[in-house]
C-alpha cells in the first residue's frame, strides 16, 4: 500500500466504508436466514425420529408385558436412542474435541499479531493527531475558510492558494511548485467542487514529500558490528537538542541497548548539568570535561571509551551558539575529524535538531548546517505547541533531507519516529 493509499483510508475511508456497509449487512442477513432455516429443518427431522422412535417401544410395552428387567432395558433403549439422536458418537465428540483444543490456539496465535500491530497503529495516530493538533488547527482551519470563500476555480484562486501556502510555512519555492501542479491536475481531473479539490491538495503535498524520498532513510540508521553508533546532534541553542538526547538514551536503554553520553556543549551555561541530569534520569554515564573545556577534547574521551567498552550508542551534545557565526562551525568541523581518527566511519548519524515553532527560520538553519556538517537527517521538536508544521515539507522538498524524529509532546515516548503517512493525517484530518 503506497503512502497517499494509507492517508486516504485513514481520511476518506469512512464514507467509502458507509456505502459499503449496508450490502454487507444484508449480505450477512441473508445468510444468517439461510443458516436458520437449515439448522430448523435439522432439529425437526432429528424430532420425527424421536417420536418415532418412542411411539414404537410404547406400542410394544402395552402388548407385551415385560418383567422389570426387561423394562429397564427398554427404558435404557429410548434413553440411548435419543441421547444418540441428540448427541454425535464418543468417537464423534473424542475428535471434535481434539480439533476444539487444537485449532482455537492456531487461530489467537494468527489473530494476535495483527491486533496488535492495529494497536500500535492506532496509538501512533493517535500521538500524532494529538501532537499536531495545534498546526492542523492553523493549517486546515485557513484552508477551510480559503475554500468557503471561494465559488469558483480560476487564476485568482490559485494565486490566493499560493499565498496561503507560503503563509503557512510551506515555503515559497514549494508552495509555487505545489500550486503549479495544482492546477494542472484540477484541469485534467475536471475537479470543481471543494471537496474534490481538498483532496488533490493533500494527495499533491503527500506525493511531494513521498518523492523526495527514500523509506529506509528516514529511519535512524545502526550497525551491529562491535563498533558503536555514534549520533552527533548540532543544531542552535533552545532548539531541543539535551532534551532529544535524553529521550533517545531512554528508548535504547529501554531497549537492552548500552548508552553513553557526551556533553560537548561546554561554553552555554548549564548545558553539561543538563545533560548529566538526564544521564542520572535515564541510569546512563555521561563523559563530562573540566569547566569550559574543549568540546573536542571531551568527544575523543567519549569516543575512546566507547570503542574500549563496546557501547552500542554514543549520543554527543555539541554546543549550539548562532549558525552564522565561524567559530561554531569550526568546532564542528574539528569535532567530526576527531571522532573520525577514531572511528573512521562515524558518525552514523548527523542530526540537525530544529523548533519546529520556527516556521521557515528552520530552513535557514538547515541550509547554513548542511554546507558545514553533512546532515544525515533532522529532528524536528515543540510540534505540539507549533501551528509550524508545515515546515517539514519545505525541509523535504528544498534540502531532500528526511525528518527522522519528531517532538510531540513532554514525555520521553513522545519523541516519535517520523511517519509520513500520520503526519499527514495528523494535519490534513479536519480539511476533509
Amino acid at each position: 500500500m503506497g503512502l497517499f493509499d494509507k492517508i486516504k483510508k485513514s481520511l476518506f475511508g469512512n464514507k467509502e466504508e458507509a456505502e459499503v456497509e449496508p450490502k454487507v449487512e444484508a449480505e450477512q442477513q441473508s445468510e444468517a436466514k439461510l443458516e436458520s432455516s437449515a439448522g430448523a429443518e435439522t432439529q425437526e427431522v432429528a424430532q420425527s425420529e424421536n417420536e418415532s422412535t418412542i411411539s414404537s417401544v410404547a406400542t410394544s410395552a402395552v402388548n407385551e408385558p415385560e418383567s422389570e428387567s426387561q423394562s429397564e432395558a427398554t427404558a435404557e433403549s429410548v434413553s440411548s436412542s435419543q441421547t444418540m439422536s441428540a448427541a454425535p458418537s464418543e468417537s464423534a465428540v473424542s475428535t471434535s474435541a481434539v480439533e476444539e483444543m487444537t485449532e482455537p490456539k492456531t487461530e489467537s496465535k494468527a489473530e494476535a499479531t495483527p491486533l496488535e500491530s492495529a494497536t500500535q497503529e492506532q496509538n501512533q495516530t493517535e500521538l500524532y493527531e494529538k501532537g499536531l493538533a495545534k498546526t492542523n488547527k492553523g493549517f486546515g482551519a485557513r484552508l477551510n475558510q480559503f475554500f468557503a470563500q471561494f465559488r469558483s476555480v480560476d487564476e485568482d484562486f490559485f494565486d490566493d492558494l499560493e499565498e496561503l501556502l507560503i503563509e503557512s510555512d510551506v515555503g515559497f519555492e514549494t508552495a509555487e511548485e505545489l500550486t503549479s501542479e495544482l492546477k494542472d491536475e484540477a484541469k485534467l481531473q475536471k475537479a470543481k467542487s471543494h471537496n474534490d479539490l481538498k483532496k488533490l491538495i493533500v494527495e499533491k503535498l503527500v506525493d511531494l514529500y513521498d518523492k523526495n524520498g527514500d523509506a529506509e532513510n528516514e529511519k535512524l540508521r545502526s550497525h551491529d558490528d562491535g563498533q558503536p553508533n555514534i549520533y552527533l546532534f548540532v543544531g542552535v541553542n533552545g532548539a531541543g537538542k539535551t532534551t532529544t538526547i535524553g529521550k533517545l538514551a531512554k528508548r535504547f536503554k529501554d531497549q537492552g541497548k548500552s548508552v553513553l553520553l557526551a556533553a560537548a556543549d561546554t561554553f552555554r551555561a548549564g548545558a553539561v548539568e543538563q545533560l548529566v541530569e538526564w544521564g542520572n534520569r535515564v541510569d546512563v554515564p555521561v563523559v563530562t570535561g573540566k569547566e569550559q573545556a574543549d568540546p573536542a577534547s571531551v568527544v575523543y574521551d567519549a569516543t575512546a571509551r566507547a570503542i574500549k567498552e563496546h557501547v552500542d550508542y554514543l549520543l554527543v551534545d555539541t554546543a549550539g551558539r548562532l549558525q552564522n557565526k565561524k567559530n561554531l562551525m569550526s568546532e564542528l568541523e574539528k569535532i567530526e575529524r576527531i571522532i573520525k581518527k577514531q572511528a573512521p566511519d562515524e558518525p552514523t548519524e548527523t542530526l540537525l535538531v530544529l523548533d519546529g515553532s520556527t516556521g521557515q527560520n528552520a530552513l535557514l538553519q538547515a541550509k547554513d548546517f548542511d554546507k558545514t556538517t553533512k546532515l544525515t537527517g533532522l529532528v524536528l521538536t515543540k510540534l505540539d505547541g507549533s501551528s509550524k508544521g508545515g515546515v517539514v515539507l519545505a525541509i523535504r522538498n528544498e534540502m531532500k533531507l528526511p525528518v527522522k524524529l519528531v517532538g510531540l509532546g513532554e514525555k520521553p515516548e513522545d519523541l516519535a519516529d517520523f511517519d509520513a503517512a500520520n503526519y499527514a493525517v495528523g494535519l490534513f484530518h479536519d480539511l476533509v
